[in-house]
């Protein structure tokens, strides 16, 4: 029999409080360091190595697996094995290898089983929604044509031409009004660029993921929040891009959320135009902060950021301080402006945040879970360009990253069959809606809805 509402309700607050689980998830362990001062993708791989049963070696499923020889040969680049050591990276493997051929390669890294059940609720069942629907989608890969890739390459380079001759402009005009004219092109060029290469940074090493970092953020942080923590947990509480907002903002509900996280669609407006800068700062501020970190994390490309003021210098002739000024709040808009996009994208609408009412059941599909946790936006999706600069196609997106933005609108037909079969609880909704969802989400403190019948 199932428990009683407010029994049930009463049992999840204590857990939460207590933190010793998700709610929805009550096998999903709170995740160690979760709460720890930095809430940085380092911090948040080192708690997730400390939960995982790996042992220092990479797990897959129930067997663990030595990479180390592979590491420098990996098809995808060495970076995405460096960073997973000593983790479960499942649901990484199964969602960033489409190909049925890569699962018999492990056998030639296998070295033992894990002595642990998996810390993940997520399961990837031959005969279940997410491995039919990959093998769906490895067939249909074979039809699309060879060039579809090529619109996300020339969107993104258009965007970084634009960014780099609106900024100059912003700096080369002594007229207001033009000089302001080309500091919002510059602004949303930014913003607009860093979410394009979002594409890319799921790849393969690519040249484009690197312009990701003109931004000031770092592309390899991103990687981990973003492309490890956020697609492979989305929404759960191994979800880095939620914890890393708190205490601006809280998605999960709780009775003690404060007046300004309630008000966080307020709030945000203080918070976010500094988030590039602040990145890049707590990055370099690691360097003296933590051992080793230099060495193992800190990469040239850290500095590629800087190559925008540089290039403003030289092409406006503008003085330094007028230069930095003038970067300075380019930088601040259009990271405003990339994380307003990111925050009102897909995930944070109470529909899509599962919190009070338990899974379908205790060990979920894993592709049915990504479903449910976002809401695709119906009046973005049928433009290319609007795809790629607000997170369009985000369900297909999410169940394979790896494929190019540009391609995904091809495997729509087989993924909504395949959702009609399933009952996968596949949903659209409009930009605004998800705009007002978020607001919603971040005053609610109470959970939806009641357990499971």
């Amino acid at each position: 029999m199932a428990p009683k509402e407010s029994d049930w309700i009463q049992g999840a607050e204590e857990r939460a409080a207590q933190k010793k689980t998700h709610v929805s998830f009550p096998q999903l362990k709170y995740p160690s360091l979760r709460d720890e001062a930095f809430r940085d993708p380092i911090q948040w791989l080192t708690g997730k190595a400390m939960d995982d049963g790996a042992e220092g070696l990479w797990r897959v499923h129930d067997k663990l697996y030595d990479f180390t020889d592979f590491v420098k040969k990996h098809p995808g680049g060495e970076e995405w094995l460096e960073l997973t050591k000593g983790t479960d990276i499942t649901e990484g493997f199964e969602s960033h290898h489409i190909s049925p051929s890569t699962g018999k390669m492990l056998n030639k890294f296998y070295v033992r089983d894990a002595k642990t059940p998996r810390n993940s609720p997520f399961t990837f069942h031959e005969d279940g929604f997410y491995k039919t629907l990959k093998r769906a989608v490895y067939d249909e890969l074979k039809k699309i044509p060879k060039d579809a890739s090529l619109t996300a390459d020339r969107i993104t380079d258009g965007l970084f031409a634009t960014l780099l001759c609106s900024s100059s402009l912003a700096c080369w005009f002594d007229n207001n009004w033009l000089a302001n004219f080309w500091y919002i092109v510059a602004s949303l060029s930014l913003a607009t660029l860093t979410v394009t290469c979002h594409n890319f940074i799921h790849r393969r090493t690519n040249w484009r993921m690197y312009l990701f970092n003109m931004s000031m953020w770092s592309y390899r942080d991103f990687r981990v929040s973003h492309v490890l923590s956020h697609h492979l947990h989305t929404n759960t509480l191994n979800d880095l891009e939620i914890s890393s907002l708190e205490p601006f903002l809280f998605y999960n509900p709780r009775k003690d959320k404060p007046l300004h996280a309630r008000l966080g669609f307020i709030t945000e407006y203080l918070f976010f135009p500094f988030t590039f800068l602040l990145s890049f700062s707590k990055r370099f501020l690691s360097i003296f902060l933590r051992e080793g970190f230099f060495k193992a994390h800190y990469r040239w490309h850290d500095a590629i950021g800087f190559l925008l003021p540089l290039c403003m210098w030289f092409t406006s002739g503008s003085s330094v301080p007028h230069v930095l000024y003038t970067w300075l709040w380019i930088n601040c808009t259009g990271s405003l402006v990339f994380f307003l996009i990111a925050v009102n994208a897909a995930h944070h609408h109470p529909d899509a945040i599962k919190d009070g009412d338990e899974p379908r059941s205790l060990t979920p599909d894993w592709g049915e879970h990504q479903v449910e946790a976002l809401l695709d936006r119906k009046d973005i999706n049928g433009n290319t360009f609007a795809v790629m600069t607000l997170f369009g196609d985000h369900a297909l997106h999410h169940m394979f990253p790896t494929l190019d933005h540009s391609i995904l609108k091809y495997l729509h037909p087989v993924f909504i069959e395949l959702c009609e079969k399933y009952q996968a609880n596949y949903r659209v909704s409009t930009q605004f809606q998800m705009v007002l969802g978020q607001i919603q989400e971040t005053m609610r403190t109470d959970f939806k809805t009641q357990p499971s019948k």
